[in-house]
């Protein structure tokens, strides 16, 4: 099936009666079936056409995952509408408003917990005739509630039900089914244009790598506007008549978070989609579990882990080289252990998929170990997104997996040579899955699609097994710790170009949990400021002013500050350290073309940007920052 439509029409037909979403009402798990879904799309959809959307339209998505989520969204690509996903975690009022209006949307479907960040910017978005609401609300100008819209459409006469059937029959692979939006630095954001083929086709190279049976149920932990949860979490479990579960609402978010661990006990998922952050929580709380069961635990805990790692190995080679003397003690540990860990997560998790950023391989080892491994997979969200993963049948850990059916990659160096095994260069992809092109971006759409060729910006490499590792950016992409990736030469620019204490910046993030800088400052213009308070150079006050004056440069992009509006603030850096040199040819930390070299600093610099994560290193004033400060102010 090449559209949505048709894709889930077709799932409907055979698994009329399996339950599609199981979702939390009066404190119980209420299931809703395919055939049931499909009815509530119907009226949705009649509901919208009487709205006055049509073909084309875009219209924004912002709300938690619900049933109501997917019916929306279904409804929507029934009618050919364009579904712009906006991310829950979107905060900055610009950054929201950016979107919507980028996208041209002339409606904008919100949940209740969101609401209050689309009426405080109402007035910025002109084009937005219609607010509709999914909860019963007191309704504002323009606002209508989804229960009024379901229930239009419901009692749609016969020809506007005809009207919506022959629109659905109008919609086509190449059609744009979502705009979905990077995080971006700037105001400016890239909106990815995701066609139904490309989401359809995704699916179908997916399940190249993994069996979905139709008994199976996932707790969708990840947000659904997130690449990742929305192809695999969504679409791959309705083409293979398999249900899902949605993380029961909490009143705020981090109640909601707290529902995950119960919420996993009452589903019992076979398996679950997860990024770093979330694997490394999961993690936290199994080894505080093992230690309030006291010390005796903990040290057979951790010799039981040692012997399973042994053991392990790299996953495929497990059992290798003399190791198979451990698996009848392996087997006493998981009775005793290792099975009650597994308990709770309701029994019956065969697995994770990993997705967003690369999984230390400490991560994957230890969830392996204890009879849940976490497979690593790679993607883009302009690849809708699965590019390759590992799998029950094929993994190494390490490794991001073997590359999915019917999609071709090559690995190129700077100028666009093919590399050989095991050589590094840029990961470039071909297949139905690549995106159509950034929405009304097309300088962007030809310096990343090239002859259907999509180039990732990642550095990777394939072995001889046809495994593929991602080593990282290939150019100066930087990842969060929950798979966002994000160009950091905006804000760098701005921090140099805004202010006279500021000579060079280099932002780092490598699937940690914030944003850190190294900042080279300007002396002559901060021993300016110490001489203007009356302060001795030569004095300790004089560093502490001078690394405080460089904390507030930073904090003038924060909510309150001269140019709060210009980043999204988690990109901003929370720890600042100070180099002991300047970035220059010479030393080897810029190119001829004036570019910082980010692989020099970060290995030149390694240790300092470690120590910035740590609670010492987060003051500005720690003791490594003041003994580079008193080198620059000193000239030495």
């Amino acid at each position: 099936m090449k559209t949505i439509p048709g894709f889930f029409k077709n799932s409907v037909a055979k698994y009329a009666d399996n339950v599609l979403i199981h979702e939390k009402k009066n404190r119980k798990y209420v299931g809703a079936t395919y055939k049931e879904i499909d009815e509530q799309v119907e009226h949705f959809a009649a509901g919208l056409y009487d709205l006055g959307l049509r073909k084309g339209d875009r219209v924004a998505l912002l709300a938690e995952g619900r049933t109501e989520w997917l019916v929306s969204e279904l409804a929507m690509l029934y009618l050919g509408i364009i579904d712009v996903p906006l991310s829950v975690k979107l905060i900055e009022p610009n950054e929201i408003a950016f979107r919507i209006n980028h996208s041209e949307s002339k409606a904008v479907i919100v949940s209740q917990s969101q609401l209050k960040k689309i009426r405080d910017i109402i007035h910025k978005l002109p084009k937005v005739e219609t607010v509709i609401v999914f909860d019963d609300v007191d309704k504002k100008d323009n606002e209508i509630l989804y229960s009024e819209i379901y229930q239009k459409g419901k009692s749609a006469s016969s020809d506007l039900k005809a009207a919506v059937q022959k629109m659905m029959q109008s919609v086509e692979g190449n059609d744009v089914a979502n705009i979905t939006y990077t995080s971006g630095t700037t105001a400016d954001p890239k909106g990815i244009m995701l066609t139904h083929r490309n989401y359809t086709a995704n699916t179908e190279q997916g399940t190249s790598l993994f069996e979905i049976k139709q008994e199976y149920i996932t707790l969708l932990i990840l947000p659904w506007d997130h690449s990742f949860a929305h192809t695999v979490g969504l679409y791959t479990m309705i083409g293979k008549g398999a249900s899902l579960a949605v993380v029961e609402r909490g009143r705020t978010p981090m109640e909601t978070l707290k529902n995950i661990p119960k919420n996993i006990k009452e589903i019992k998922p076979y398996f679950l989609l997860s990024v770093p952050a979330l694997a490394k929580n999961f993690k936290k709380n199994i080894e505080a579990g093992i230690r309030q069961k006291g010390k005796t635990t903990e040290n057979l805990f951790n010799f039981a882990l040692s012997m399973a790692y042994k053991y392990n190995k790299l996953g495929f080679d497990k059992g290798t080289g003399g190791t198979l003397i451990y698996k009848p003690l392996l087997v006493l540990f998981d009775k005793i252990l290792f099975s009650k860990i597994r308990e709770g997560f309701g029994g019956n998790l065969l697995y994770f998929v990993g997705g967003g950023a690369l999984l230390d391989i400490e991560l994957q080892r230890f969830f392996y170990a204890i009879g849940i491994p976490m497979y690593q997979g790679y993607g883009l969200s302009e690849a809708a997104p699965v590019i390759s993963s590992n799998s029950p049948d094929a993994h190494k850990m390490g490794s991001s997996g073997r590359i999915v059916a019917n999609l071709e990659i090559k690995i190129l160096d700077d100028d666009g040579n093919e590399m050989k095994t095991g050589e590094k260069g840029e990961i470039v992809v071909k297949g139905e899955n690549v995106m159509k092109g950034y929405w009304k971006n097309e300088k962007a759409t030809k310096e990343t699609l090239k002859e259907g060729w999509l180039h990732t910006g990642d550095i990777g490499y394939l072995d001889k097994d046809g495994f593929l590792y991602v080593l990282g950016r290939f150019k100066s992409l930087l990842i969060g710790n929950d798979g966002e990736k994000y160009s950091p030469e905006g804000i760098e620019e701005a921090l140099t170009d805004q202010s006279k204490y500021i000579e060079q910046v280099m932002l780092h993030n490598n699937q940690n949990p914030y944003t850190v800088g190294l900042i080279v400052p300007n002396p002559a213009a901060l021993k300016e400021r110490i001489k203007s308070e009356g302060v001795d150079i030569k004095s300790e006050d004089a560093v502490d002013l001078a690394l405080n004056v460089i904390k507030e440069e930073v904090a003038k992009y924060l909510s309150g500050g001269e140019f709060q509006d210009m980043f999204p603030a988690r990109w901003l850096p929370a720890s600042i350290g100070i180099p002991d040199e300047s970035f220059n040819e010479q030393n080897g930390l810029m190119n001829a073309t004036m570019k910082v070299i980010r692989g020099n600093i970060s290995k030149r610099y390694d240790e300092l940007l470690d120590y910035l994560y740590t609670a010492e290193g987060k003051t500005i004033t720690n003791d490594k920052n003041r003994a580079s400060m008193k080198k620059w102010l000193s000239g030495r």
